[in-house]
């Protein structure tokens, strides 16, 4: 049985300050309410959770991942959001015949950590016409199964960045 994990200081505050700094970036609001229910909400939810959040130098994530991150979640992947919405919208408004060609289709993954394999695989689940259905992690490599409505390549490497597009890249960056 695995040791359960204790809780230090700078694991609570550096997942509080990530935790608080998103509240306050959802909310868009610093009413004083606002505020006060989010770090009380921040602190509940990091003294639960930075045991799982936070394995090993707490302050690292703030810095430039951090700044990647928000880049990523504001620009990088709203972007490919666009796209994909834009793909399907042209897909199902055809008239006459439905133009899709669906499949499963093996893609190799480059991510260095199991938080930024999980971000891109979530990514990719988000976007609309794909989704992650399996990671496959053996002999130091790791694959996505990724149901595709409309696949257009079948060689690995070219579905992979069709599919992928420049979140892998992004990820990588925040969590090298």
């Amino acid at each position: 049985m695995e040791a359960k994990r204790k809780t230090t200081f700078g694991a609570w505050l550096a997942t509080f300050v990530l935790c608080y700094f998103f509240w306050i970036l959802l909310t868009g609001s610093f009413a004083w309410q606002e505020l006060v229910v989010g770090a009380v909400v921040s602190a509940g939810v990091a003294l639960f959770s930075a045991r799982w959040f936070v394995h090993e130098h707490p302050y690292w994530f703030f810095g430039k991942h951090l700044f990647i991150l928000i880049w990523y979640c504001v620009a990088i992947f709203p972007w490919e959001l666009l796209k994909a919405n834009w793909d399907m919208a042209k897909r199902s408004l055809k008239p006459g015949k439905l133009d899709i060609n669906p499949g499963i289709i093996r893609v190799p993954v480059d991510v260095p950590t199991e938080y930024g394999k999980t971000m891109l695989a979530n990514s990719i689940t988000l976007t609309p016409g794909t989704i992650t259905m399996d990671i496959d992690e053996r002999l130091g490599q790791t694959w996505y199964y990724i149901h595709w409505i409309d696949v257009q390549e079948l060689d690995r490497e070219a579905a992979g960045e069709t599919i992928k597009g420049r979140m892998e890249k992004w990820i990588r960056r925040i969590w090298q």
